[in-house]
């Protein structure tokens, strides 16, 4: 390499490093203009605005939820009106079965007076002959009319009552885990009990009337 070329290419570099400034250089004008001034005088920082909502419109109706999936949730019932008062003693004396429409620990069972309840599990705290009352119920009716919920009906407008039959469990399960490449087996077992309901009672509330 010739001596002029290494010459130029020396000087390029030199150029390069003085001419680039450094953070400090960068940063030192901002510095001193922040040093010099009172704290009443630096600008705040510009505040994130949130939209505004406008608000609910009279006419608008309320919100309903939909039907919880477990038994911890809110119960929400809808207020019976004059219109349904007026028409319930057509269903309380509608002659034949009453229909319910219950929601149990989220689960949906259609039922009328005497039929048997298996719910999936072992409800915890009852014994053989306590009588529950029942009063989480989307839909009651009979043979020409229905009442229905938002999504619950009010359960001052109905009564029903279940008595507990006991415990049943199912046959012993053997589940049979093994790895791959692995002779080791291991056996599961699980055996699973339910609690039995009967249904006694379905019966329509009127204004009025003394609870039994």
């Amino acid at each position: 390499m010739s001596r002029t070329l290494l010459r130029s290419l020396l000087e390029l570099r030199a150029t390069a490093t003085t001419t680039r400034p450094t953070t400090s250089q960068l940063l030192r004008p901002f510095l001193v203009r922040h040093l010099h001034q009172t704290p009443s005088q630096i600008d705040p920082l510009p505040q994130q605005t949130q939209p505004q909502q406008p608000p609910p419109s009279p006419n608008q109706p309320p919100a309903v939820s939909p039907i919880p999936r477990c038994g911890g949730a809110p119960r929400t019932t809808s207020p019976a009106t004059p219109e349904t008062l007026a028409l319930l003693p057509l269903l309380a004396h509608q002659p034949g079965k009453k229909y319910l429409q219950l929601y149990i620990q989220g689960q949906a069972y259609l039922v009328t007076p005497g039929d048997q309840i298996r719910l999936p599990f072992k409800m915890p705290g009852v014994a053989p002959g306590d009588v529950l009352r029942l009063n989480r119920a989307t839909a009651i009716g009979s043979r020409d009319f229905t009442l229905k919920g938002q999504p619950y009906v009010d359960e001052n407008l109905f009564e029903c009552r279940a008595v507990v039959e006991g415990t049943e469990a199912e046959p012993m399960r053997l589940k049979i885990k093994k790895k791959q490449r692995c002779r080791r087996t291991k056996t599961v077992r699980s055996k699973h009990k339910y609690t039995v309901l009967r249904v006694s009672e379905v019966r329509i509330k009127l204004p009025g009337q003394e609870e039994v």
